[in-house]
């Protein structure tokens, strides 16, 4: 499965299902899953995803790689990138791309938090690189003329230690959602075969 179609079969999840690949949602059925999404509870949303991640048909090794990936790459302020690198880097490490697709998306529901998340990993990385360490001043970005915010300098002054921060915390986080999905998935496919077993009795 290739990292677009990965990408694919995870945009057409949701109360729809996954479809298979080269499969597209007729209309009708995405009117269903925009309206489904609108009525969520930012906790529904979180349960949806943990359930479809629990339900894919992999190893819990795969599954806790490609978890952890999106995980990581979800804390990095690389928009636009994320959900790419997170699909290329769990390719490289065989885990699952699926896993990767859901998890890089599981930050949207704390996207309101998202400016206070990056302040703290600004106020991290500065303080990392500063010799000797202090926290920066206060940011007047909003006073900028939006023009600088994509000149090189702004990647020195602001990206930076905004990078680095993003990957001091990023790092621990996905490791524990890592060992946290291995022993969840192992635990529902463990209940799934005793399951299946009994009902086969």
């Amino acid at each position: 499965m290739s990292a677009l179609q990965a990408g694919s079969l995870w945009y057409q999840q949701g109360s729809i299902g996954i479809l298979p690949v080269g499969r597209v949602a007729a209309p009708e059925h995405r009117l269903e899953a925009y309206a489904t999404f609108r009525t969520m509870t930012p906790i529904d949303w979180l349960r949806t995803k943990s359930r479809e991640l629990l339900q894919l048909k992999d190893k819990p090794h795969a599954i806790a790689i490609g978890t952890a990936v999106g995980i990581f790459f979800g804390f990095i302020p690389l928009w636009g990138l994320k959900t790419l690198l997170a699909l290329g880097v769990v390719r490289l490490l065989r885990g699952n791309l699926v896993a990767a697709a859901i998890s890089v998306t599981l930050h949207d529901v704390a996207l309101p938090l998202m400016p206070l998340l990056l302040r703290w990993e600004y106020d991290l990385g500065y303080w990392l690189l500063s010799h000797p360490h202090e926290l920066p001043s206060s940011l007047r970005i909003a006073h900028q003329n939006p023009a600088t915010w994509f000149h090189w300098s702004t990647f020195l002054t602001v990206g930076r230690p905004l990078l680095l921060g993003s990957l001091v915390i990023a790092a621990p986080t996905a490791l524990a959602i890592y060992y946290l999905t291995f022993f969840a998935v192992g635990r529902s496919k463990r209940k799934q075969t005793a399951s299946s077993e009994t009902s086969s009795l």
